[in-house]
């Protein structure tokens, strides 16, 4: 046989599968769409977790917010009247009065203080775990967790007996200071000081999760790229800024969003401290909506300064997301 009858020879054509009715190797039968019925499968096994979802979220915020278009107070809690539609009513008294925006500026300074400083010492944390000794690590990651597992009842009965004015052992210790006499300091004579020891509290709560988790991100770091700045003559800071820092971003911000939400809703610090009676000068968004609905009992209005705050940390999700999907983006 010569070379182009070899290049022409007929290939006889495939025979069909007379069962599946299509070429042989087809995985699909003709008319059925390959994956048909398998985009459902995912959500019938979601479907038990977001009931649940509804039922223990979706209720509450549901109610939240009928609340918060209605007069109710104690009549209405107790049935003799019946709720009356108020509208914006409640809006326009929660935003028209001065109170309010001081404990939102309080808030927010509060907040903000609290997370820079859970941020800054969970790094330094971190960075100091890439450099001790094995035994000096699990030592440090004993007392993170000790820390972090305690009640905040506890965390709280702790720092009172450190912060009391006759008692306090952090007076004593500052007072062994050569011109420093705090003995019978009271630390909750004023809001700012009060304030500053409770933020003092959240943070030392806050830090373990933080360095735990930047510990695991730094494992993560390729010592390469850390290596060959260093041969361009970067310095630790250098090193730093522009190889870690930048791996850790998407850590970086998880962690400072979700730490404006823990510490813009924090209320047992604040409550239990001040013995269940925040002053004027202490309350925050959390605690100003409960004193508004079980003190005064306008729960309307509690509805409504609890639902406004519900919005401001919204509006810090929405940051959160953006960044990372410019992550992604870069990525």
């Amino acid at each position: 046989m010569s070379a182009v009858e070899t290049t022409t020879a007929k290939v006889p054509p495939a025979r069909r599968d007379p069962q599946s009715g299509g070429a042989p190797g087809s995985p699909d039968r003709p008319g059925k769409k390959p994956g048909a019925g398998g985009g459902s499968v995912p959500w019938l096994l979601l479907a038990p977790c977001l009931a649940v979802l509804a039922l223990v979220l979706g209720y509450p915020l549901v109610r939240l917010v009928t609340l918060s278009f209605q007069k109710f107070g104690q009549p209405q809690l107790w049935g003799f009247q019946a709720p009356e539609s108020a509208g914006f009513d409640n809006f326009t008294n929660v935003l028209g009065d001065s109170a309010f925006w001081a404990v939102v500026v309080r808030t927010v300074v509060f907040a903000a203080g609290a997370v820079i400083l859970t941020m800054v010492l969970g790094m330094l944390i971190a960075l100091l775990q890439q450099r001790v000794s094995g035994w000096v690590k699990t030592l440090i990651n004993i007392a993170l967790v000790g820390s972090w597992g305690m009640p905040v009842v506890v965390a709280i009965t702790i720092f009172k007996w450190m912060f009391d004015s006759d008692y306090g052992v952090l007076n004593w210790v500052l007072s062994r200071i050569p011109g420093v006499d705090l003995i019978g300091h009271n630390w909750f004579a004023s809001g700012t000081q009060g304030l500053a020891v409770i933020m003092l509290l959240v943070v030392w709560g806050a830090v373990p999760f933080v360095a735990i988790t930047l510990t695991a991100g730094l494992t993560q770091v390729p010592k390469e790229l850390e290596e060959a700045a260093r041969l361009d003559g970067a310095g630790a800071w250098g090193v730093f800024r522009h190889v870690t820092l930048p791996i850790l971003k998407p850590i970086i911000v998880m962690l400072a969003t979700l730490s404006v939400i823990w510490d813009m809703g924090v209320f047992p610090q604040v409550f239990v401290m001040r013995n269940g009676h925040p002053e004027a000068e202490f309350q925050l968004l959390t605690t100003y909506s409960y004193d508004k609905a079980f003190v005064v009992n306008d729960y309307s209005q509690g509805a409504a300064i609890a639902l406004i705050t519900v919005l401001l940390l919204l509006g810090v999700i929405a940051v959160y997301m953006r960044q990372m999907l410019k992550i992604g983006e870069v990525e």
